[in-house]
């Protein structure tokens, strides 16, 4: 088949590269405009760009979807992934077999922008893959395949989409062969659920919380936005962390030979493994702990 590939992200990558190797021919990749990224928000196309740009396939960056009208009606399909960009009716009939997108999460659960940061969030034990035929809802389409994994209980949204991006290739191979044998998609089933974005505001801890609720949280928003506290009057981010028994006061911060340990609600605490003080680099906790000089009573918040 002749296919295009819309997508932003690097966990379309692996799939991206399964393509170069497949019978199928990558005609044209679409990302999102060039933004500003990185700590010099200094204007950067997305990964997906990069790696067209590298493999001079052609690249389409619309500022709006009707530019697509005209550029991609002569191929079979399109496969969005972590596109960014909910496309019209009038673009989703353009392809001879329309688009269709590969998800990361066991739908109708976790619809929307966000779905490995929530089940994370959740206490989800697995996840996985879906492959829809793209319609102009929020991941509503008819769905052709699906993959699970278990959650492992230290994974982040890195590791977790990391090691979905590598199921990819293989139902999206198997969707691509049910398309050329006309195997049709059927409808979604089971509990629906959303997934929104999450606001940095959101990502705030709230040091009220138990510590598991918090290690989830810790875990889900990472690497963006990042979990983050207020450390003398400063934001101060927390990559890793899990669950202890020390008795401190919620938000208190105490640090011995064995660890740094935070307070949380109900009397449970966490300790902190890898941080980012506001202005510097990610650190062990306790690196940055020795360079703080903890004092009695010192607190987060």
């Amino acid at each position: 088949m002749r296919i295009g590939v819309a997508a932003t992200p690097d966990v379309a990558l692996p799939t991206l590269e399964w393509l170069l190797t497949s019978s199928h021919e990558v005609c044209c990749v679409i990302s999102q405009p060039d933004r500003p990224a990185g700590r010099g928000r200094d204007i950067s196309p997305s990964p997906v760009s990069k790696w067209a740009l590298a493999h001079e396939i052609t690249l389409l960056r619309p500022e709006s979807s009707e530019e697509l009208i005209g550029a991609i009606d002569d191929l079979d399909l399109v496969i969005t992934i972590g596109y960014g960009v909910i496309l019209p009716k009038a673009v989703l009939i353009l392809p001879r077999y329309g688009f269709i997108n590969l998800h990361f999460s066991l739908l109708p659960a976790y619809r929307g922008a966000a779905p490995v940061q929530r089940a994370i969030e959740n206490g989800e034990h697995e996840t996985g893959v879906s492959v829809f035929a793209l319609d102009e809802g929020m991941d509503t389409g008819p769905m052709y395949r699906s993959r699970k994994i278990a959650i492992h209980e230290d994974w982040r949204t890195e590791e977790v989409l990391e090691a979905l991006s590598h199921l990819g290739p293989q139902v999206i191979d198997e969707t691509l062969s049910d398309i050329s044998m006309n195997v049709q998609p059927v409808a979604q089933s089971g509990q629906t659920s959303t997934a929104k974005k999450i606001s940095k505001l959101e990502a705030l801890i709230d040091w009220q919380l138990e510590a598991e609720i918090i290690v989830r949280k810790v875990r889900a928003f990472h690497p963006a936005p990042g979990a983050w506290t207020k450390w003398r009057g400063e934001s101060f981010k927390i990559n890793q962390a899990h669950a202890v028994n020390v008795p401190l006061l919620p938000g208190e911060i105490t640090s011995t030979n064995d660890g740094v340990y935070v307070g949380c609600g109900k009397s449970t605490s966490i300790a902190l493994v890898s941080v980012v003080p506001s202005g510097k680099r990610e650190m062990s906790a306790q690196e940055w702990a020795r360079g703080a000089k903890l004092s009695i009573g010192a607190a987060f918040g």
